[in-house]
């Protein structure tokens, strides 16, 4: 779970990286449930650890902090208390039980101290390699190959494919409605595309019975996904030459749909 964090909406990622965050959300809904939604978050988090790795030791070693007063990173003088120079150090963390440190006295080797702890330090840093080490799933992640194949990732749902919770079909996209208490309703397939507006069909309950005329919305709804799908891939393309569904003419109603009852996505 290292940079992956639970939500009560499924899980978000958030790795920084030299100064950068890199940050991705993941909803159950969108990838229909929760072992799907976290896989697609590991398998993002797992391609930033291995595309952006941490930075060297060494570099991250040589950069200047901010109470550094000497432009040179791991060099520092002692100061007396009288506020006079007293050494210069050359100091270099290697490792958890390895820090190398050197001290030049002013009293003895006069304004070369510094040249000399300056070069000291040079060659400190020729003793650290390897990556900076952030979390110890990093270099796991880095050199194992991906954990899931392309075949165990499902794509992404649109919006139009997530069920809500007000859902009354079970399927996304189907609903029933009844325009009140009296009427026997109807089951509605919607479907929208942005750039094209919605699409829907009701299908009668007194027409068709309650079983039919669900089971009509649904097929009806699959039919307009693979509409929906067709136009976007043309879209993609560059080729809009096959019209999408055609919306119904104003002051048309669905086939169906009882007069003054108003179809809702």
């Amino acid at each position: 779970m290292y940079g992956i964090y639970p939500r009560s909406w499924g899980y978000e990622v958030s790795i920084v990286r030299n100064g950068t965050r890199y940050f991705k959300q993941f909803g159950r809904a969108s990838y229909g449930g929760d072992q799907q939604a976290l896989r697609q978050a590991q398998d993002w988090r797992d391609g930033v650890v291995r595309s952006v790795p941490p930075v060297p030791r060494r570099d991250r070693a040589e950069k200047l902090r901010i109470n550094n007063t000497t432009g040179v990173s791991g060099v520092f003088c002692q100061v007396a208390p009288g506020g006079k120079v007293r050494a210069w150090v050359a100091k270099t963390y290697i490792g958890q039980d390895e820090i190398l440190r050197t001290d030049f006295p002013v009293n003895t080797m006069g304004e070369a101290a510094q040249t000399l702890a300056i070069e000291e330090r040079a060659r400190q840093l020729d003793r650290m390699d390897g990556l900076a080490k952030l979390h110890p799933a990093e270099e796991a992640i880095r050199t194992s190959p991906p954990a899931f194949a392309p075949e165990q990732l499902s794509n992404k749902r649109s919006k139009s494919e997530i069920k809500r919770s007000t859902n009354s079909s079970g399927v996304s996209g189907v609903h029933f409605k009844a325009p009140n208490p009296g009427h026997p309703g109807y089951w509605l397939a919607i479907t929208y595309t942005a750039g094209k507006g919605s699409v829907s069909k009701a299908f009668s309950i007194k027409e068709h019975g309650a079983e039919k005329a669900k089971l009509l919305a649904i097929e009806e709804r699959e039919r307009q996904l693979e509409q929906k799908l067709v136009h976007m891939q043309q879209a993609a393309a560059g080729a809009l030459s096959i019209p999408y569904l055609q919306e119904p003419r104003q002051g048309a109603r669905p086939h169906g749909l009882a007069a003054g009852a108003r179809p809702q996505q």
